[in-house]
Order: structure tokens, then C-alpha cells, then sequence
């Protein structure tokens, strides 16, 4: 699957899933902009597959448009495609809804779902000047079944879903395209300190048993940025090796 000439922001792309799927782009021929709060670790990344690298502080309105800004002057103005990967998980398999500070539960929706809005509306005019933009956001599959002890990232995740459809219709009529994966739990370092029985449960849990390599992932994610994928514009994909069905 080619993405020969394209233009496309990944954020979270410093580690983790954000890094290999900027790998896979990479590899299929898009032009990257990779974004992350972690510079030296995004930039190496950039560095590895000779692509830009911006910084960017999702939770902060002014960094975004500054992001934005930086974007329209690196692709000309036409972005193809979004990656909305970068988030946060404080708290994951950690602790009760009744346990969740306030500053910790508005600091997840500030950076997954404030940021993602932000973020999809900064660059909205660059996506339309592609004439083909396509947004694919990064949800997960705990907001699909209800993952328990976890309800601020759950919540942020749930609201990703709904935008996401939300978007669909909005941009419709620009022909630009947009998508959610629902991934479980990844096999990447930004994963090791989820507690083992959450990794044992979707391991024994998927119709595919066993570990999900972000590897995984990418395939899917190159396909829902091409030209061919407009037609799936607002489903939500559960690329979780079988974990939840939809």
C-alpha cells in the first residue's frame, strides 16, 4: 500500500505505537511531520526516517496552533493525513473512579480529547486544501467493553469513539475521511507498567492468543490514510486481535 507523496502528522510519536507507526508510514512513502512533548526522543525517531520533527504540549492550546502553524509551513499548506496518537494513561488498571484525583482526571481529558479537538481543528484547513485528508484517531478497545479501574482514560477514550463519528459528518462534504482504531494493550515500553493480570487478561482473552505487537496496528492505520479508505470515514475499528467484537 503506497503513500508515495503524502503529507502526514503523527503525534505521540516519540515511543511506542506513535514511533512505529511513523516507521511504517515511512516505509510506504509519506512525507512525515512527527509531534511529541519528548524532543529528544522525537527527534531521533525523525532523524532515523528522515523526517521533520515539531514539539508540541497537547494540553496547551498555544503550542497546538503554533504545531499547526509549523505543519502548513513544512507541507505547503495541503496536510493528507492525521494521526491523533499522543495521550496520556495516567491511572491505567491502577485505581477505583472513586480514587481519581480531579487534577489527574481533567489533566487525561485536557491532552486526549481537548488536545485531539485542538488539534484536528488547526490543521482542518490544510487537511481540506489536500483535497483527500484523512484523520485516523487513536482511541481503545477499554472504552468498547467498559475496562474497569480506569475511568478517566476510559472516558477519554469513549469521547475519542464519539468524535470521531461526530467529525465523519462534518467533514464529509470535503471529502476528507475520518477514522478510529480501538487497539488493546500493546506490547511497548510506554505499556510495562500496566499491571501483569490486565496483560495476562487480554492475552488469554483474544481470539488470537497471546501478545499484540504495534506492528500489528500499522497496517491498518497506512489503509485508513490512503485515498481508498473515504468510504469507512467514521467507523471505528477494534484492531485488538479479536479482544472485543463490534
Amino acid at each position: 500500500m503506497s503513500l508515495e507523496g503524502r503529507h502526514i502528522l503523527v503525534t505521540g510519536a516519540a515511543r511506542g505505537l506513535g514511533a512505529t507507526v511513523a516507521k511504517a508510514l515511512a516505509e510506504r512513502g509519506a512525507r512525515l511531520v512527527l509531534a511529541d512533548i519528548a524532543e529528544e526522543e522525537g527527534r531521533a525517531v525523525a532523524a532515523a526516517l528522515d523526517a521533520a520533527f515539531l514539539p508540541v504540549d497537547l494540553g496547551e492550546p498555544t503550542s497546538i496552533e503554533a504545531l499547526a502553524g509549523a505543519v502548513g509551513a513544512t507541507t505547503g499548506g495541503a496536510l493528507h493525513g492525521l494521526v491523533n496518537n499522543g495521550a496520556i494513561a495516567t491511572g491505567i488498571g491502577g485505581i477505583g473512579f472513586e480514587e481519581i484525583e480531579i487534577d489527574s482526571w481533567d489533566r487525561v481529558l485536557r491532552v486526549n480529547v481537548r488536545g485531539t479537538w485542538l488539534l484536528t481543528k488547526a490543521v482542518a484547513p490544510q487537511l481540506r486544501a489536500s483535497g483527500s485528508g484523512r484523520v485516523v484517531n487513536v482511541a481503545s478497545d477499554t472504552a468498547l467493553w467498559g475496562a474497569p479501574r480506569l475511568l478517566s482514560y476510559v472516558a477519554s477514550k469513549g469521547a475519542i469513539i464519539s468524535m470521531t463519528r461526530s467529525l465523519a459528518r462534518e467533514f464529509g462534504p470535503d471529502r476528507v475521511g475520518v477514522t478510529a482504531i480501538a487497539p488493546g494493550i500493546l506490547t511497548t515500553p510506554s505499556t510495562d507498567y500496566v499491571p501483569e493480570a490486565r496483560h495476562r487478561l487480554y492475552a488469554e482473552g483474544r481470539a488470537v492468543p497471546g501478545p499484540q505487537a504495534p506492528e500489528e496496528v500499522t497496517a491498518t492505520i497506512a489503509f485508513l490514510l490512503s485515498e481508498g479508505a473515504l468510504a469507512l470515514t467514521g467507523q471505528v475499528l477494534p484492531v485488538n486481535n479479536g479482544f472485543v467484537f463490534t
